[in-house]
């Protein structure tokens, strides 16, 4: 019975849709009280004071902190989660300000009361004093360092990095061709439906927490809380909910409220809850995206790339608790499937008052792939090549494998891609697009007076990052299968897909598989869920424990039947010899428990019959332990490579300058498929949220660092409307680096949206295209200043 690699329907979707789901704002019970935050109206500022007279009059408030009542860890300032050498100033925030604001949103009172409305109405009673100090907000201002952020940081650098194979600018500056690029991605966030949350109670009487959290990293969590309330990690609980969606935002760890309600439920003694709202995410929450970048690039005249050298200032907000992942990953990722030549890389890492930024969908990638590919369409128009063309003549070869790039990746392992065959998948999307039949399509619609244009992007992804992910498979007595890993979930399916991996390994109906994550009770070693890592990582670790359980299964069946293991195989949850014999794996189950309770009359007989009445040997033996179940962990050499590409066909409106996506076309190859479906529906999520931050979402701030968009009123989505139809095809090159052969898919989806689309809209306008998101009304400005000559034109179309 095959189901790895089958597209089964999710076996979650009949409890979420139905209503049956649990997230965090459902817990708690009219006891719990609620904590509200007082925040930061100002970018920058001095607190002078801080007076809660008046807040002291709400009926039902119960307590009220500032920075002054927190002791010992709680005070200190939250960890660095990932550190780096070239993070040369790191800072991070308290969980409540002291003394200083940074950011528009900070929290600076935390309040809590008998429900969320009278803990908001205290906060509107608190006033707080504050002197401003001049803010420095985007790349500009923090690089100009007029202003600092930090008193201690003046040029307002928090980190500066270099990375070169190869003597890089000797070779653009010697090659025979030439081009200088500036390029410019946004600010953006995500925005998954569900907010952040945290609920906490104490147990006061064995002093044990139990914190429930809309996390995308439940154990790590855990030691973070130990840690900073003092408790014994094993008297610490952690359990993730059904989450909302994460995209990244629900990685950081602890986030000051997650320190805070658990803090207060202690001092309290009473269950403690909050839940973020949609202000709150916006001002408070994480950020990602803003880069500027300045390539320079020599090649041939045939377009093969000979130097590569880049330099990008990344905006990393006001804090760097997540470190400098997000521009390490820009500067490894940015080479995509591509041999550079020689290849310099050089970021600075900068600080402003603004919303901190840790990884959102992609992390880092679009903005390199967005560089990367910019750069691959200005080579083939200076030549006046086919842009297809010339990312084939630059493309990593299958016979290459592995190969390697000379850098340092995110995980600390050199930039080693392990699998891919990337002239396949540049042919499969050529193919899938009809892209070289797009010229005749092309005058088709000139004549019907409309303007379309074609773009491509290619990409690299490394996932499944380690250090190392567990699972845990136990086999009932009844014959269910249950299955717990460490790693959370967001929707992604892996309840699922984790029953298929189990139930492949085991020879048992998916049906009879149950999956629970993130739940520390259940497993308490786990890194989270993020950087397309699950199905790599869980599902390895899956597989390796359900091999341990399978065997085990196979030496108490073989002895029961008498028969020699290899002559034994599982099928639909009955283990069988070649001669006809066979056992139910959920007695075998029970024979594994040297109690061997009977739960039927059934498994009693066949119970009696295996156990056969041996007595020379101990019920437990040396080495074994009792139950069918087993614990192992997959800890990754390295990161595997995903790769794929992404086309599209748009059309611009002559008047309104409206952008109307006609096709969208993706190959992936994240190596052995496990559910088909599941892939899909990775894909088209994160298309769709490529396409949000191509065409509509954008942080903005004024000079004040005042977030001038924080609602969705403001802050553009797309809706069903305008997201495409997406057109998928898959290649399968197996990773070597795992025993599935697994590659990441999570966002896959949304890395070369802003390329792909800059990319087509640029072929239907006929000039540059260098910095997103873009809108119709930046749009119908560029043709303007293109007529005036400002913006340079380009002569491509799909030529030569």
């Amino acid at each position: 019975m095959k189901v790895f690699g089958e597209p089964i329907a999710r076996l979650e979707d009949p409890r979420l849709v139905s209503g049956q789901g649990r997230y965090l704002d459902d817990l708690g019970n009219p006891s719990t009280l609620a904590a509200a935050f007082v925040r930061s109206p100002h970018a920058h500022a001095r607190i002078v004071d801080i007076d809660v007279t008046d807040a002291l009059d709400v009926d039902g408030l119960v307590a009220i902190y500032t920075y002054d009542d927190l002791v010992g860890q709680v005070a200190e300032p939250l960890p660095i989660l990932i550190p780096h050498p070239a993070l040369r100033a790191p800072r991070t925030a308290r969980p409540l300000a002291d003394g200083v604001v940074k950011h528009v949103g900070e929290p600076v009172v935390m309040v809590v009361a008998r429900d969320r409305y009278l803990a908001e109405d205290a906060c509107e009673r608190i006033r707080v004093e504050y002197q401003p100090l001049p803010p420095v907000v985007g790349i500009d201002s923090a690089f100009r360092a007029e202003h600092a952020v930090h008193d201690d940081v003046p040029d307002n650098v928090a980190a500066h990095l270099v990375q070169e194979v190869g003597d890089a600018r000797a070779a653009v500056d010697a090659a025979p061709h030439r081009l200088e690029l500036h390029l410019d991605v946004e600010r953006s966030a995500s925005m998954p439906m569900e907010g952040k949350g945290v609920y906490a109670r104490w147990d006061a009487h064995d002093r044990s927490l139990r914190v429930y959290s809309s996390t995308q990293t439940s154990t790590s969590l855990r030691f973070a809380l130990a840690h900073k309330l003092s408790v014994p990690v094993d008297r610490v609980e952690v359990v993730t909910p059904d989450v909302g969606g994460g995209f990244g935002v629900k990685i950081m760890h602890p986030w000051p409220e997650e320190i805070l309600v658990p803090w207060a439920a202690i001092r309290l003694g009473r269950e403690v809850k909050w839940a973020e709202d949609r202000r709150e995410h916006f001002i408070s929450s994480a950020h990602e995206r803003a880069q500027r970048h300045t390539v320079r690039v020599g090649f041939d005249a045939e377009g093969h790339l000979l130097g590569l050298d880049v330099e990008f200032l990344h905006d990393n907000g006001a804090y760097t608790p997540y470190g400098i992942v997000v521009p390490v990953i820009t500067a490894t990722q940015l080479l995509g499937p591509y041999k550079p030549g020689a290849y310099r890389v050089e970021f600075h890492s900068l600080y402003t008052n603004t919303v901190i930024v840790t990884p959102y969908r992609g992390a880092g990638r679009p903005q390199g792939v967005f560089a990367m590919e910019r750069t691959m369409d200005a080579v083939a128009d200076h030549l006046g090549l086919d842009r297809a063309v010339v990312r084939e003549r630059n493309l990593i070869r299958p016979d290459e494998m592995p190969f390697d790039h000379g850098l340092t990746f995110q995980d600390g392992r050199g930039l080693v891609y392990d699998s891919g065959d990337f002239p396949a998948t540049l042919d499969k999307i050529r193919e899938l697009i009809g892209w070289d039949d797009f010229a005749s399509y092309r005058e088709r619609a000139r004549a019907e007076g409309r303007r379309v244009g074609i773009g491509l992007a290619c990409y690299v992804e490394g996932t499944g990052v380690g250090p190392y992910e567990g699972a845990h498979v136990r086999v009932e007595p009844t014959g269910q299968v249950h299955v717990a890993t460490g790693l959370t979930t967001q929707g992604q399916g892996h309840e699922t897909v984790f029953a298929q991996v189990a139930a492949e390994e085991l020879g048992v109906p998916v049906e009879d598989v149950t999956v629970v994550t993130g739940d520390t009770r259940r497993f308490k070693y786990a890194v989270g869920t993020f950087a397309s890592r699950a199905a790599v990582m869980s599902g390895n670790a899956v597989a390796l424990a359900a091999r341990k359980v399978r065997a085990k299964a196979l030496r108490i069946a073989a002895e029961a039947l008498d028969c020699p293991t290899d002559d034994l195989d599982i099928v639909d949850g009955v283990v069988r010899s070649s001669a006809g014999a066979e056992i139910p794996l959920k007695t075998v189950a029970v024979l594994a428990n040297p109690l061997r309770y009977a739960f039927d009359a059934e498994t009693a007989r066949a119970t009696q019959f295996a156990v056969g009445g041996r007595t020379d040997r101990p019920p437990v033996e040396a080495g074994e332990e009792p139950g069918l179940e087993a614990t192992d962990y997959y800890s990754p050499l390295r990161s595997t490579f995903a790769n794929g590409a992404h086309a599209a066909i748009v059309e611009t409106d002559p008047e309104t300058a409206d952008i109307k996506i006609l096709r969208y076309c993706v190959v992936h190859d994240c190596g052995t498929l496990i559910n088909p479906r599941i892939v899909a529906g990775q894909v088209h999520g994160g298309v769709a949220q490529g396409v949000g931050g191509a065409l509509y979402e954008r942080i903005v701030y004024d000079e004040h660092g005042q977030l001038l968009n924080a609602s969705y009123m403001d802050f553009l989505i797309p809706y069903a409307s305008e997201v495409p139809m997406v057109e998928i095809d898959h290649l399968e090159t197996p990773s070597p680096l795992n025993p599935l052969g697994v590659k990441g898919a999570g966002e896959a989806g949304v890395i070369p949206g802003a390329a792909v689309l800059a990319a087509a809209i640029e072929d239907a306008e006929g000039f540059r295209i260098d910095r997103m998101p873009i809108s119709p009304a930046e749009l119908w400005e560029l043709r303007g200043r293109h007529q005036a000559g400002e913006v340079p034109g380009v002569t491509r179309g799909v030529r030569k």
